[in-house]
């Protein structure tokens, strides 16, 4: 008989098309192998209501409510008030306090994942029961970056809300049974911040799905005939792919005549929009199946100046058997593979990707390393201990 769990996701884990869905997706599917989920979480699209019944298929019970980013916005900013971390009123909810507090005495439920450090709100009372925190990335660091990036006064809240969420998610780590990330460099990172509890941080790698994301199925050419593509591939309002293919745009396709650059992502921001207004450059906008582009491209570029832990943009296009030109930024906690070039600056990207464009675009040896090292059934096992409470 399955035990019940609770599984709180700051964003319905589906469909899994993007960094974060793709993981608390995979995690959700797991889950409900073993256990019976009670979920709680998020829409903040309303694109993604019309998903709500495929998540319910994984779960016995589901808390799926609406979350508008601008009110959202706005109640976060009460943060600057009571000293904490803005993402916490962000993610705060009545509603969702309730339920959880509700369904865990009445389904007697003593075991609890949350993913993503916002959500960790709802159990911290909940000291009862075995908590796992899936953390993913280290989000503080991530604000930290957004800070170094912007003016003033941006970069003054960034910096706030990097030190509260910090001591945040150390309190949390303290607190939880255990606690999770992306990579052993992401762990590693962490346990320095939190030396106090680096024996309850671990790590489990992302995976693909790799008979998905397969270079052998047929798919119809979205680009027109004879186009030498260069393609990026992300959610488009996200700001560290903002500012890749803006940095991109800018530094390194001048530079590369005879190209053309697709963005291919959901949601654009109006900066990334403009960019169609250039000679060779192409905004696509959220697309149904993102692996037309991936298959019909020359190669596949990752110029992140911004990121932590695992790209799985750079993971999708060596499973499509795309050569990959990337930053050491989207090659963190990716190990090195024949499928990817580090570029370190725009002239590194500029002579890799002529180099690449002239010795072919496909090599199945990235596919192959993706085949050997990132399965989400092995990877996952490494949470089967710590559920079980004999880590």
């Amino acid at each position: 008989m399955k035990e019940n769990l609770l599984y709180l996701v700051h964003r319905i884990p589906f469909p899994p098309n993007k960094g974060d869905k793709i993981r608390s997706f995979h995690l959700l599917e797991y889950l409900s192998k073993r256990y019976n989920v009670y979920l709680g979480t998020f829409i903040d699209d309303p694109e993604d209501w019309k998903y709500r019944q495929e998540v319910e298929k994984f779960c016995s019970e589901c808390c799926i409510l609406e979350l508008e980013p601008k009110a959202a916005r706005l109640k976060s900013l009460s943060g600057l008030f009571t000293g904490s971390a803005l993402s916490l009123p962000y993610y705060r909810n009545r509603m969702l306090e309730t339920w959880v507090g509700n369904r865990i005495r009445e389904r007697r439920i003593g075991k609890t994942v949350v993913f993503s450090s916002p959500m960790a709100q709802y159990v911290e009372k909940h000291g009862e029961m075995l908590r796992i925190m899936d953390f993913v990335d280290v989000d503080s660091d991530k604000w930290k970056q957004y800070s170094d990036s912007c003016s003033f006064p941006s970069n003054l809240i960034y910096a706030r809300e990097g030190r509260r969420l910090e001591d945040y998610e150390r309190k949390i780590a303290a607190e939880f049974d255990a606690s999770f990330f992306v990579s052993e460099q992401e762990a590693e990172h962490f346990r320095k911040i939190a030396p106090e509890s680096s024996r309850k941080i671990h790590d489990y790698p992302n995976g693909v799905n790799a008979d998905y994301f397969s270079p052998e199925r047929e798919y119809e050419n979205p680009y027109p005939p004879g186009e030498g593509v260069l393609v990026f591939t992300g959610a488009m309002d996200y700001r560290p792919n903002i500012d890749a293919v803006l940095w991109f745009a800018e530094e390194v396709f001048p530079k590369l005549p005879g190209t053309r650059f697709y963005i291919v992502g959901s949601n654009p921001a109006d900066a990334v929009r403009s960019l169609s207004g250039r000679p060779g450059i192409h905004v696509t906008g959220r697309v149904a199946d993102v692996r037309p582009y991936l298959a019909h491209a020359r190669l596949a570029v990752a110029p992140l100046r911004i990121a932590r832990g695992i790209q799985n943009k750079v993971l999708e296009a060596l499973a499509m058997g795309k050569m990959v030109a990337a930053s050491p930024q989207a090659m963190e906690g990716i190990p090195d593979n024949d499928g990817c070039t580090v570029c370190a600056d725009a002239q590194e990207f500029v002579r890799s990707i002529e180099k690449m464009l002239d010795s072919g675009s496909d090599d199945r040896r990235g596919r192959e390393f993706v085949l050997r090292h990132f399965d989400w059934q092995s990877n996952l096992e490494r949470l089967s201990s710590h559920l079980a409470g004999t880590p």
